[in-house]
């Protein structure tokens, strides 16, 4: 017999039934409705499928990338220009569309190697500050990135300060800065900035950057680990093949030939208008003895891109070969450019200095590179700039010069076989033999290809100068 609990409690269990099953009823109504509806989609007449978003335009693809720092392809470039231009044509007072405007045109015209470019990105960096005086950190982050271009490098320095002091955690101010400490030779302010970098921001693009300070660190391995990263990290395949091309560079400094190659294949592959890389294969091929194809593959980079330290390159081989007729209009080449650099605002005062230190007029080199080294003394400067007065006949002050290029202290650690080589002939040259034995091999250690000319060189007076004496009979070094 049922107690009273019982009976009271049979209506709310009934009632709970109820509610369940009708929840069950109600749920297979909803999704029997949803698939009917399902079906009357595809069924009835008239109704369309929902469109799939479109995908981003050129012009936004490479404005996303130039705003943020990351390489563009160069016809979307292209797109970008030609977008932003239409944009102040009908809007002169739109400053974010010109200093838009003047960074792919300082971008363009740094990929095709075309100075030109550049009074165009000022005159469209310096409108955009005329539009927003105030707080327009876009066109100063321009005009530092204009200025790196231009190997300009205390301008540089000084604009990106500037668009530091503006805005202090704008990520993509500190790339800017890093090239432009270290084109000065201030290798620890670079230090400093990718430190301050890294704290803001992460992915491929501060990967990269991370790498260019590991080089010039002398961390060669963590600069390999960072680009391979960053390369594996990209969205785009133009920004691929930047960072698959510094990383041909990288293999290639230090004599890996075959993984250089194939690094600068595949950077090709990815972006045909990377000729960096281009150059890069004719480097690796000459010193493959694959002599055909890399004659092909400098001639392919320079009809695009007539870089005046590509044409010094293919010159030098063509010498290497005996060819000083075909070497000669390459250093012909190299002089144009350079004066077409000169009417752009561009500085290519270093690699004159180089090519008239061994191929022109020694002395005329000094004077360049003594300029450029009271204006921006870095790293390369100073190599060069050492080498110019060795070649002058001024050895002694030539050695200074060759000792800051290769002294940690100094030259932030980078292991150039270039510079060893210079720094051991130098010495050769005052009779510090045991110096220069030491720094000879060490520029044949890091890479024993390191040039067509001067890698022979550098085996013959490594020969000339024998094997060390025995121990405890003193060598003559004057050291």
């Amino acid at each position: 017999m049922e107690n009273q609990q019982e009976r009271l409690d049979r209506p709310v269990r009934r009632r709970s039934r109820l509610r369940f099953r009708g929840s069950r009823v109600v749920l297979a109504c909803v999704a029997g409705c949803a698939v009917l509806g399902g079906v009357l989609v595809l069924v009835l007449p008239g109704e369309r499928r929902p469109e799939p978003p479109a995908p981003p335009s050129p012009g936004s693809v490479a404005m996303a990338a130039v705003t943020s720092g990351v390489p563009a392809a160069l016809p979307d470039l292209a797109e970008l220009i030609g977008e932003r231009e239409k944009r102040v044509r009908k809007h002169p007072d739109d400053a974010r569309s010109w200093a838009v405007l003047g960074t792919a045109y300082v971008e363009r015209g740094r990929r095709l190697a075309d100075p030109a470019y550049y009074p165009r990105a000022e005159k469209a960096l310096r409108t955009s500050l005329r539009a927003r005086p105030k707080r327009n950190t876009e066109a100063v982050a321009g005009l530092a990135a204009l200025a790196n271009a231009r190997r300009d490098f205390p301008a540089a320095r000084r604009w990106g300060e500037a668009a530091l002091e503006l805005e202090p955690r704008r990520w993509t101010t500190y790339p800017l800065l890093i090239d432009a400490y270290a084109g000065l030779g201030e290798h620890e302010s670079a230090e400093r900035m990718l430190d301050r970098l890294t704290e803001l921001r992460s992915g491929p693009a501060v990967l990269a950057r991370a790498a260019g300070v590991y080089r010039d660190r002398g961390r060669r391995e963590d600069a390999a680990a960072s680009l391979a990263d960053a390369a594996a990290g990209a969205r785009a395949p133009a920004e691929r093949a930047a960072y698959l091309e510094r990383a041909g560079q990288l293999a290639w400094e230090r004599g890996d030939l075959q993984d250089a190659l194939r690094h600068f294949q595949e950077a090709v592959r990815l972006d045909p208008d990377q000729r960096a890389a281009q150059a890069g294969q004719g480097r690796a091929l000459a010193a493959l003895g694959r002599t055909t194809e890399a004659l092909n593959a400098y001639r392919v980079a320079l009809a695009k891109q007539p870089c005046p330290r590509y044409a010094l390159e293919l010159g030098e081989l063509y010498e290497s070969l005996g060819m000083p007729e075909a070497a000669r209009v390459q250093y012909d080449l190299l002089r144009e450019r350079v004066r077409g650099a000169v009417a752009g605002g561009a500085d290519e005062e270093l690699v004159l200095g180089q090519f008239e230190a061994d191929h022109g007029d020694p002395r005329a080199a000094v004077r360049r590179l003594r300029a450029e080294w009271r204006r921006q003394p870095g790293t390369e400067v100073a190599d060069a700039l050492g080498w110019a007065l060795h070649r002058a006949g001024k050895h002694e002050e030539a050695l200074r010069f060759a000792v800051r290029a290769t002294d940690e202290e100094h030259s932030g650690g980078v292991r150039s076989a270039l510079y060893a080589y210079h720094r051991g002939m130098i010495e050769r040259e005052l009779e510090r033999y045991g110096s220069a034995r030491r720094h000879l091999a060490e520029a044949l250690r890091i890479n024993p290809h390191f040039s067509p000319l001067y890698g022979r060189a550098a085996r013959a007076a490594t020969d000339a100068l024998g094997e060390p004496p025995d121990v405890g009979v003193p060598e003559m070094d004057g050291d």
